[in-house]
């Protein structure tokens, strides 16, 4: 039996315990917010802009950027990010006595640029974190030795991959509870990765589909059995793996707890580990 094979025992020896909680494996300090008004963005703008291949997490309109010296640079292309408002509803009448009859939303949107598309603004100081980062060698080299592999920024609240830019977000090394959980969020993002167009064409990645869908589901399992074989290979699974079988508990419960589509998914996942270490794998080491 291979590493692969017994990751994947594993986890499935860990869901058949019964319910397990997921537990963040990161610290949240603040993730994209406006650089004027330091309010983060919420909703679909924080996934939104999380996701963009920018490091800053700073972001501005137009006119903010001018208004405080900078320049956006040529040929740079904005972000659109939506702003829900809700308006007391006006009288149809006079009869009504001019008073509210109920609220009715208002949707606007704005189009903003990440501080690294601007010049002439400096970056605010960042508070330096406290929890020093040790890297695990054999997982870094897993990372390094990727042939083709996505851009990679580090900074905000999430992490996430971008197939529309070829990008992963991940928080910065220092805000995870520990290396380990550090280089399986990696992992999960580079599975996800190998589903692009350009590598392993995954339905899951390029095909359009919706949060919570069987298809993106399923992308979440290959994902989530990828990084934890990809752990199994940098001999830091035990660290990871209940924490990765919750994860995938979890998307189970989506897909009615069909234990079939987890076997379905380690097979995809073990053709994403075995692109992102080069095909280089050797059955048993």
């Amino acid at each position: 039996m291979n590493i692969y094979e017994k990751v994947t025992a594993r986890i499935i020896e860990i869901l058949e315990t019964g319910t397990i909680p997921w537990k963040k494996p990161w610290i949240s300090s603040y993730g994209p917010r406006n650089l004027i008004s330091k309010k983060p963005y919420r909703g679909i703008n924080s996934f939104l802009l999380n996701c963009s291949p920018y490091g800053s997490p700073y972001w501005l309109t137009y006119r903010q950027a001018a208004e405080k010296g900078g320049q956006v640079r040529k040929g740079e292309k904005s972000t659109a990010v939506v702003f829900w408002k809700w308006l007391d509803k006006k009288p149809e009448s006079e009869e009504d006595d001019n008073e509210a009859t109920g609220k009715v939303p208002l949707l606007r949107y704005y189009n903003v640029f990440n501080l690294d598309q601007i010049d002439g603004i400096t970056a605010p100081v960042e508070e330096q974190s406290d929890n020093p980062f040790s890297p695990i060698e054999k997982a870094e080299q897993v990372i390094t030795d990727m042939q083709h592999k996505p851009l990679i920024q580090y900074g905000g609240g999430q992490a996430c991959y971008s197939p529309t830019f070829d990008c992963i977000k991940l928080p910065k090394r220092e805000s995870f509870t520990s290396p380990e959980e550090f280089y399986s969020t990696a992992f999960h993002e580079l599975a996800h990765s190998t589903g692009h167009i350009s590598r392993l064409g995954r339905k899951g990645i390029i095909e359009p589909s919706y949060f919570g869908s069987h298809d993106y589901s399923q992308e979440e399992l290959v994902a989530e059995f990828g990084a934890s074989m990809l752990c199994g290979f940098a001999s830091i699974e035990q660290q990871t793996i209940e924490n990765s079988a919750a994860y995938i508990q979890g998307w189970l419960k989506v897909l009615k707890n069909d234990k079939k589509l987890a076997i379905v998914a380690a097979g995809q996942a073990q053709l994403s580990a075995d692109f992102i270490l080069n095909k280089q794998y050797i059955d048993g080491q």
